[in-house]
């Protein structure tokens, strides 16, 4: 190519022929130039776009519309293997995550400590609702998780985020870390309990794809689908009946997730629901009863989703 270019501009004789035969090379170089960067582009978009992987998932279908009229600012109804959004109000607006920002601190905790690591309680008396540990009491990390996602322990969160290593504000850093590692790029924390309404902020969407992550964490399911757990310190002096605060659990194929409340996020309840071989999540969001919002919804998908088959 560089020899011809060379030979072709040395040359007097500039033939119509010659001409032809280097523009057509100069379209054919650029149109391959157009074509590659128009596929990164694309490619780029998709995955931001669509940053979860999916896998041998089934599309599914609403035989009916979902037609209610609920008290809750915005509601987000998603399938947790497809992704597919099956009903949605509002679900780009920005809400204070409230409670909800346990998910995260369960997730970000689940990926440092061991299940029989040891924590110590290093703050009493936490602003919120308390399981009631107190400063000195060393506590099974198992245990701090039932306390902090059952009844929702402040105190419970802060203890699992004081014990990381550098203490809480590594901790919040690496809590946002995970939100940008799983796309929540809505999302923002500032504390480990959910009590910062004006910097702890997320979308409906985002925070049914968080939800959606932290159940395919075995451990993290089962906790929030257990009812009540007796949990002690070590020593076996000090115990604790927790109880978990989703009023729904267990009924209607309820098996999670989260609640929350603050008086700037309102009521707050993302849930999960086994509907067949499938999961879907609810979120409701500054709600004025969540449960009951969350319960016409799961009345009207009862039986109202087809899957059809689709193959990546």
């Amino acid at each position: 190519m560089k020899d011809f270019l060379i030979k072709f501009f040395k040359s007097k004789k500039k033939h119509v022929l010659h001409t032809c035969i280097l523009l057509g090379l100069i379209l054919l170089t650029s149109c391959a130039f157009l074509d590659l960067t128009l596929r990164y582009y694309v490619s780029v978009k998709k995955v931001r776009e669509f940053p979860f992987e999916i896998k041998n998932a089934e599309y599914p279908i609403l035989k009916s519309p979902i037609n209610l009229n609920l008290s809750a600012k915005a509601v987000v109804v998603m399938d947790k293997d497809s992704k597919v959004v099956l009903f949605a109000k509002n679900p780009n607006l920005l809400f204070s995550l409230a409670s909800t920002t346990k998910i995260m601190t369960a997730l970000v905790s689940l990926d440092y400590y061991k299940m029989n690591d040891v924590l110590t309680v290093k703050t009493e008396g936490v602003e919120g609702v308390n399981v009631g540990f107190k400063t000195g009491e060393k506590i099974l990390f198992k245990d701090m998780l039932y306390a902090m996602l059952l009844p929702s322990g402040n105190d419970a969160a802060l203890a699992i985020a004081e014990n990381y290593s550098g203490g809480k504000d590594p901790f919040i850093k690496k809590m946002n870390d995970k939100a940008r590692l799983l796309h929540l790029e809505h999302t923002n924390f500032a504390d480990p309990i959910g009590l910062e309404d004006s910097h702890d902020y997320t979308t409906p969407m985002d925070l049914a794809r968080l939800a959606s992550a932290a159940l395919e964490n075995k451990i993290f399911a089962e906790i929030v689908a257990t009812k009540s757990q007796e949990i002690s310190d070590v020593s076996g002096e000090n115990k604790y009946s927790l109880r978990n605060l989703n009023k729904l659990l267990g009924t209607n194929g309820v098996n999670g997730v989260k609640t929350g409340y603050t008086d700037e996020a309102g009521q707050v309840l993302i849930t999960s629901k086994k509907e067949g071989d499938h999961t879907l999540i609810i979120v409701v969001m500054d709600s004025q009863d969540r449960f009951s919002d969350t319960a016409l919804v799961l009345d009207q998908l009862s039986g109202n989703i087809s899957y059809l088959s689709i193959h990546p």
